[in-house]
């Protein structure tokens, strides 16, 4: 298994646990894109992303992943095909019945995420990518 895999699946251990707090993977200049959501675009730096998935994570109540596979792409991309779970904080909405099915591209280099595109259509990061489930 190579190097970047094992980071990634590091980085999702506590995402599986709900725990969001920790970024020491993530280059200081890190590059965060959000592909097909209400707030899509993207922000560079760690005070960009903590702020962007900090306004996300506010809305919802026990929040986690599910990582469904985890592959690399090529070598410096690691994806990650994940479902979202928690609960709306007002709405009481169950979040995998807005976002079932997801996926993340982990851009590496030198130990590092450079760039982080979080996908929430999986299908759209599929095509983007050339590949398919």
């Amino acid at each position: 298994m190579s190097e970047n895999l094992d980071l990634v699946r590091s980085i999702y251990a506590p995402w599986e646990r709900g725990e969001f707090d920790s970024a020491e993977w993530a280059h200081p200049e890190i590059e965060y894109t959000i592909i097909g959501a209400l707030d899509e675009g993207t922000v560079r730096g760690l005070a960009g992303m903590a702020q962007t998935w900090g306004r996300w994570l506010s809305a919802w109540n026990n929040v986690h992943v599910e990582t469904e596979d985890c592959r690399e792409v090529d070598a410096e991309r690691v994806l990650v095909l994940f479902k979202t779970v928690g609960r709306g904080k007002t709405s009481g909405v169950e979040l995998e019945q807005t976002y079932v099915k997801g996926a993340v591209v982990f851009h590496v280099r030198d130990g590092k995420v450079t760039r982080l595109v979080q996908y929430w259509d999986r299908d759209r990061a599929l095509a983007d990518l050339g590949l398919e489930e």
